[in-house]
């Protein structure tokens, strides 16, 4: 698996994430399969099928989310510059089409968050915005063309 970069904030939400799966979503499987077993023949008990498929997906879930956070590196925030944009900024950019302007924060994929306006550093419009700098105007082949943006800002 490769090296995934988070914020801090990011790691603390991941641990608590795993946490909530270990301590709260895994006893309450446990319980519905000790309840569908209780029911009987286990060979037509669809509720214990159901429970034991439940139990794979979460452990399988819980595994991955741990490999994401054995591979985690944390970004120094305290050396993240505005000269040019890269992961952590936070970029305001306009369309030069029909001058909306957008603001988003670049983040490693396991923090996107598009409500949040967070977007993944290997999104098509982050990679585009990636080493530019402010007035820039760049061109960002998306799934419904090419869009063109000028950077209008970019701050932390």
């Amino acid at each position: 698996m490769a090296v995934s970069y988070m914020t801090e904030d990011g790691y603390k939400k991941l641990k608590e994430e795993i946490n909530a799966l270990e301590t709260v979503n895994r006893p309450a499987i446990t319980k519905q399969i000790a309840e569908a077993r209780d029911k009987g023949d286990l060979s037509e008990n669809a509720e214990y099928d159901a429970a034991k498929e439940a139990q794979g997906m979460l452990e399988a879930k819980i595994a991955q989310l741990k490999n994401l956070l054995a591979n985690a590196r944390l970004i120094d925030e305290t050396a993240i510059s505005t000269d040019q944009v890269q992961i952590m900024n936070k970029v305001t950019i306009r369309n030069t089409k029909n001058n909306q302007q957008m603001t988003y924060t670049l983040v490693s994929e396991s923090e996107a968050n598009l409500k949040e306006s967070k977007i993944a550093v290997n999104t098509p419009i982050a990679q585009g915005l990636m080493g530019k700098k402010k007035g820039d105007i760049v061109d960002i082949k998306v799934p419904s063309g090419v869009m063109s943006f000028e950077i209008v800002d970019i701050s932390i």
